[in-house]
């Protein structure tokens, strides 16, 4: 079932949303013995920004997102970068049964997971996924800092007052990437038979006042996206919000939370 990610927000979400350092694909690789020979999974896969670079890495990715718009820009950014070696599918956490069968016994090296599993049901998805890896092989789940307005800083403390008051709700959710999920992934890894491990990367980043605000937009489903009559209203109030912080600096800690067979 689609989430709300489709349309222009799919748009946002391929310009705006930062990929991964290459230093978090060496881990991966590293994690779980990557060669040209092996298959990986890139389970909620959105635009690309973890299947692209990974398929560099293996011999083929498959991509899966319940978004068909989502894919589409994917696609897109894989043959831009002639990349042959990607296929994509239409699906969710619930799909993994299917594409076991779809695999047979091509067993594949990792399932990645790039800042989308507080989307699924991570208990039932670990024990489905053991099955899929081949020995050594397994999961990872990747983070890429904290959702923009929640970090500890002021431009963030800003912005995230600013979108409070017009949505009219408190912004606490996480999005997975906060310590108490990454000890409940960990947890519900090793019930399903992985041997776990966590990596860190961080890196600094300077966004500019454009990107966090599209930032914020490709964070918003469709549903809670401004009208395109009130988005000028809704941008402005963020810039305004912000302008007095910059310049904007980001502390980003990448987590690579390994599950290995």
């Amino acid at each position: 079932m689609a989430l709300g990610f489709a349309g222009e927000v799919a748009g946002f979400y391929h310009r705006y949303r930062r990929g991964y350092p290459p230093a978090v694909f060496d881990a991966v690789v590293e994690a779980f013995g990557l060669t040209g020979d092996d298959v990986a999974v890139d389970l909620g896969c959105g635009t690309g920004q973890v299947t692209v670079p990974l398929s560099a890495r293996v011999r083929a990715v498959v991509g899966v997102d319940p978004e068909p718009d989502m894919i589409a820009h994917g696609r897109r950014a894989a043959a831009e970068r002639g990349q042959a070696n990607l296929s994509w599918m239409i699906g969710t956490d619930a799909d993994v049964p299917a594409l076991r069968a779809l695999l047979g016994d091509a067993s594949v090296g990792v399932v990645t997971i790039g800042q989308a599993l507080h989307w699924m049901r991570h208990d039932e998805l670990f024990r489905e996924l053991i099955a899929l890896a081949r020995p050594g092989g397994g999961v990872a789940v990747l983070t890429n800092g904290t959702p923009l307005w929640l970090q500890d800083s002021d431009w963030s403390r800003a912005l995230r007052e600013s979108m409070e008051q017009w949505l009219g709700t408190r912004l606490a959710n996480a999005c997975g990437t906060d310590e108490e999920s990454r000890r409940r992934y960990g947890e519900s890894l090793v019930a399903a038979g992985f041997q776990v491990d966590l990596h860190r990367v961080d890196y600094v980043d300077t966004p500019d006042l454009e990107s966090i605000v599209g930032g914020v937009l490709s964070a918003l489903p469709v549903d809670r996206l401004p009208p395109l009559a009130e988005r000028p209203d809704f941008t402005d109030r963020l810039r305004r919000a912000l302008e007095p912080h910059a310049p904007f600096t980001e502390h980003v800690p990448v987590t690579v939370l390994t599950g290995r067979r």
